[in-house]
């Protein structure tokens, strides 16, 4: 072995100079030189890669770097262009440039915040008596820590600039005009957007930013439906000094010491005249608060509220009320609207015209009452009329709004980019569960099958499942009734007899989908939610032989699937519990649905009577007397079971579009839908 290595490093050595001739001097010289200049060009790319770029693509937004001291001065010339009024025809396909913001694999656009610089008018007065207010500081320290923030120009789909005009009260609106008109990159204020809480002033007090502005959007805060361009501004809430300095914990939902509570300082005498009305009808059902005028000297008013010399914390009170008014004030908006969602008290709106916050996203029909001004004499007759699940339903909710959308600057903020961000992305938005249901308490061994990967079912169609014991005409006719379906991809007969066989093959109805009958082991009611390795489908239809009363166009409208659910991760012993008592199988599939999607059953077909003329009190289970006793002790089984009630009261019907009007037949997707 030596010997090998001795001879293959001398054979090396001695053919070495034969292989690699020896360079010449001068080339030698010339391939240092080359290499020289290349690596010093590697390490100078290196270092520009990392050095500071230009001030406009540096804006380094961290708290050490935001001293209006520090910034730099501009000074604005009389002479210097004001932008437009601000087109109220602007929409987003019209107004802004979607193709700024490109293909982005993360479905994320990017924003870029100018520098802070301070604007002067040519005697040196700043155009803002304030500066940069703390809530401003923290909207811009938000949006800089978020994924949404570029400090790269050339990448910015989205521009935010430092000008802080939350507050219309603070500025000189001319020279505030002219200081966007100079930002490099307003081109009329296209993918420009502001903030603004407090727009207008006295004694108009208009519903948006009196700053001329472009085309630029507008996130505000006090929009009505005059002022707002839908699908392109954004309504957004008047943050709440007090919601930082305040901390409310949560309160379970449920009656409280007041029924309805209006705590409004300064609204109108009409107004003011009316709840004292009120008050008087319903006397300690209804707290009426005021501005406190007997404060001793020190005492904060902001965070006191008095009635007849009584004096209660603000806005602790609130907790205390089923119901909060919210009533127009001089301007629309309102940050006692803030107040009382944190509070999870419901807020009874009442200022015509107005745009909620985040109405384009937010459902406010699930934590609000909004009532018109006019109908504010009915108000108590109004909210008595609201069902008490549904109130706690409703402060369970407001509070969640206020957590999720209010309770921050970094919140508003966020919802308000999140929201551009799907009117870009749309394929990519959140939906409208995501935006408006509180996360739920599932349990540990579930995933919800909402979630699942965006792949295609090994099947297209649905499968019909239809569970059978031994009414054969009556389920011969459902199978003929389920086959001119045209989704139907498969049709499975769960046979649930075992002292009798199936009928010969013959004898079973001609179809054009594949019929498979499947003999069970026991007569269970869960045989009919078993995942069968028959079903290749996303969507089954689960149905009773008996069910006759249904057309093919109702079972083409609508079904899902959350079979293997129910047979494998139904919580406690609600299956055994169904399958002992030969009942209310359908309740517990209605419990599990809604506990994972926190959704309400929709009623999609007008109430029929249940039909079955095979049907005796020998072979009907819901015919016996004891049925409907046993469905009501199973309901609170089932309650105890998931430790809540989920399912949820439903306000909302869908029928399918002409199904009932005097239209020609030829024109309606699904003429029979009600036709038995």
């Amino acid at each position: 072995m030596v010997r090998l290595s001795m001879c293959a490093s001398g054979k090396y050595s001695s053919r070495g100079p034969a292989l690699i001739p020896r360079m010449k001097t001068k080339h030698r010289i010339y391939y240092i030189t080359l290499f020289s200049v290349v690596l010093l060009g590697l390490i100078a790319t290196g270092m520009f890669q990392f050095w500071p770029h230009s001030i406009e693509s540096t804006a380094d937004w961290g708290l050490d770097r935001r001293s209006v001291h520090d910034a730099p001065l501009i000074r604005l010339p009389v002479a210097n262009p004001i932008p437009e009024r601000g087109d109220l025809s602007c929409r987003m396909h019209t107004c802004f440039d979607v193709y700024r913001c490109g293909y982005n694999p993360k479905n994320r656009i990017k924003v870029y915040i100018y520098p802070l610089q301070r604007f002067v008018d040519e005697v040196g007065v700043p155009i803002s008596s304030t500066g940069l207010s703390r809530e401003y500081n923290d909207l811009l320290s938000a949006i800089s820590d978020s994924e949404f923030y570029t400090d790269d120009v050339t990448r910015a789909c989205l521009f935010v600039p430092s000008i802080d005009v939350l507050n219309q009260n603070s500025l000189r609106i001319r020279e505030t005009a002219q200081a966007l008109a100079m930002l490099p990159r307003w081109d009329k204020g296209m993918n420009h957007l502001l903030f603004n809480m407090l727009p207008g002033g006295p004694p108009d007090y208009n519903t948006a930013l009196d700053v001329p502005r472009d085309r630029a959007l507008l996130a505000g805060g006090g929009f009505s439906t005059w002022t707002y361009r839908q699908g392109y501004d954004v309504s957004i809430p008047v943050y709440s000094p007090l919601s930082a300095d305040v901390e409310l914990p949560e309160r379970q939902p449920g009656p409280r010491r007041y029924f309805i509570l209006s705590s409004q300082t300064a609204i109108h005498r009409e107004y003011r005249a009316e709840l004292e009305r009120l008050k008087e009808e319903n006397g300690e059902a209804l707290l009426l608060l005021d501005k406190c005028s007997n404060l001793s000297q020190g005492v904060a008013s902001a965070r006191k509220r008095c009635y007849k010399g009584q004096v209660f914390d603000y806005p602790q009170i609130l907790q205390e009320s089923s119901f909060c008014v919210v009533l127009r004030g001089a301007r629309l908006g309102q940050a006692t609207l803030s107040d009382v969602l944190q509070a999870g008290c419901v807020p009874v709106i009442l200022a015509d015209s107005y745009i909620l916050p985040f109405s384009e996203v937010l459902d406010w029909k699930r934590a609000s009452v909004v009532i018109p001004e006019e109908k504010l004499p009915e108000m108590y007759t109004i909210l008595k009329s609201i069902p008490h699940r549904q109130v706690e339903e409703m402060q369970r909710q407001a509070r969640w709004f206020w957590d999720a959308y209010f309770s921050s600057m970094k919140a508003i903020g966020m919802t308000t980019l999140q929201i551009i961000n799907d009117r870009i992305y749309p394929y990519a938005a959140r939906t409208y569960e995501q935006w408006n249901n509180p996360p739920l308490v599932k349990w540990s061994s579930v995933n919800s099958p909402l979630f699942l990967p965006l792949i295609p079912p090994r099947s297209p169609g649905f499968t019909a499942v239809v569970l059978t014991y031994d009414r054969i005409e009556s389920l011969f006719r459902v199978i003929t009734e389920i086959s001119k379906v045209p989704s139907l991809a498969k049709l499975l007969v769960v046979w649930n007899n075992q002292n009798k066989s199936p009928p010969e093959d013959s004898l079973w109805p001609k179809i054009a989908a594949p019929l498979k009958v499947v003999r069970t082991k026991e007569n269970k009611l869960s045989n009919r939610f078993f995942p069968y390795d028959e079903i290749e489908t996303e969507a089954v239809l689960a149905i009773d032989d008996d069910i006759i009363m249904l057309t093919s166009d109702e079972l083409q409208f609508g079904y899902e699937y959350f079979n293997y659910l129910y047979t494998y991760k139904m919580p406690g012993d609600i299956k055994n519990w169904v399958d002992a008592h030969m009942n209310c199988e359908d309740i517990a599939m209605n419990f599990l649905v809604a506990n994972i999607t926190g959704k309400a059953p929709i009623k999609v077909t007008p109430r029929k009577k249940f039909k079955c003329p095979e049907c005796t009190a020998i072979d009907g289970l819901s015919l016996d007397q004891t049925h409907m006793v046993e469905r009501s002790e199973c309901i609170n089984k089932f309650a105890s079971v998931f430790g809540t009630m989920p399912l949820k009261v439903v306000e909302h019907r869908a029928d399918p579009v002409l199904y009932k009007d005097d239209f020609p037949e030829k024109l309606k997707s699904f003429p029979n839908i009600g036709s038995l």
